[in-house]
C-alpha cells in the first residue's frame, strides 16, 4: 500500500496555447473592462503601463497639440490593440482613447504582455502580423491625407468603417458617428462633410435607415481620378 500510495499520477500534456481564448478571458495581469460611449479609456499624458485589446465596439484615438487643437488620428475596432507603444519604452500616453460606441476591451498589464510575447510564439506571430498591418494602414492614411481630396478621404473612411477591403464579411451599416468626428478624421470642416454626405446619399452611395448604410458603389469615388 505504501508503494502504491507514493505513485503520483502523471500530468497530461499541456494544451496548446490559443490566442483567441487568451484574449477573451480574464487571468493573471489581464482584466476585461467595459466602457460606455464617450468614456475615456486613457488620456494623453497618463502612465503607459498597459495594452488594450478591443473585444467589441469602436474607439477613437485623439491627440491635442500644445495650442489646444484636437485631431482624430485613428478609429479602432474589435480585433485591434491600442496602447502598444509602451512596449517600445513609451512612459506616458501620447494620445487619448475614447469609446466611440459602447465597447469592451481586455486590459493587459505591460509585464504580462511581455511575458506572453516571450513565451508563446503563436501569440507573438499574431501580434507581429497586427503591427505590420497597422503600419501599412498608417502609410496608406498618410498618402491619402497628402494626395487625395477631402471627398475621397471621406469616402475611404466610410468604406473602412464598414469593413470593405478587410478580411471577413463587410458590415455596411455603421454605428452612429457624428459629422464632427468625420471632419476631424479627414481634416476638413463639418460643413464640407455634410455637403459630401448629402451628395453621396443623392447618388445612392449611402443610405440612412436606423444607421448609416454604406454601399460598395462608394468605391467609385475613391477610384475615380
Amino acid at each position: 500500500m505504501g508503494i502504491l500510495a507514493s505513485v503520483q499520477p502523471k500530468e497530461g500534456p499541456k494544451p496548446p496555447f490559443d490566442p483567441k481564448i487568451f484574449l477573451a478571458k480574464v487571468g493573471a495581469g489581464r482584466n476585461i473592462m467595459d466602457y460606455r460611449k464617450g468614456q475615456v479609456v486613457f488620456s494623453q499624458g497618463d502612465p503607459a503601463d498597459a495594452i488594450f485589446y478591443i473585444q467589441n465596439g469602436k474607439l477613437k484615438i485623439t491627440v491635442v497639440s500644445t495650442q489646444g487643437k484636437e485631431a482624430v488620428i485613428a478609429i479602432l475596432e474589435a480585433g485591434d490593440f491600442v496602447g502598444e507603444s509602451c512596449l517600445a519604452g513609451q512612459v506616458k500616453r501620447m494620445a487619448t482613447a475614447i469609446a466611440l460606441t459602447d465597447c469592451a476591451a481586455l486590459r493587459l498589464e505591460k509585464s504580462e504582455m511581455i511575458r506572453v510575447l516571450r513565451d508563446e510564439p503563436v501569440f507573438s506571430e499574431l501580434f507581429l502580423h497586427y503591427l505590420l498591418s497597422r503600419n501599412i494602414r498608417i502609410q496608406e492614411d498618410l498618402v491619402d491625407q497628402l494626395f487625395n481630396s477631402s471627398e475621397k478621404r471621406l469616402a475611404r473612411v466610410l468604406l473602412l468603417l464598414a469593413n470593405f477591403g478587410k478580411e471577413g464579411k463587410p458590415e455596411p451599416v455603421i454605428a452612429k458617428i457624428s459629422q464632427e468626428t468625420l471632419a476631424e478624421i479627414i481634416g476638413t470642416t463639418r460643413a464640407r462633410v455634410n455637403f459630401f454626405m448629402n451628395r453621396f446619399r443623392k447618388l445612392g452611395f449611402i443610405d440612412y435607415n436606423g444607421g448609416l448604410y454604406v454601399h460598395s458603389s462608394l468605391l467609385n469615388v475613391v477610384l475615380h481620378d
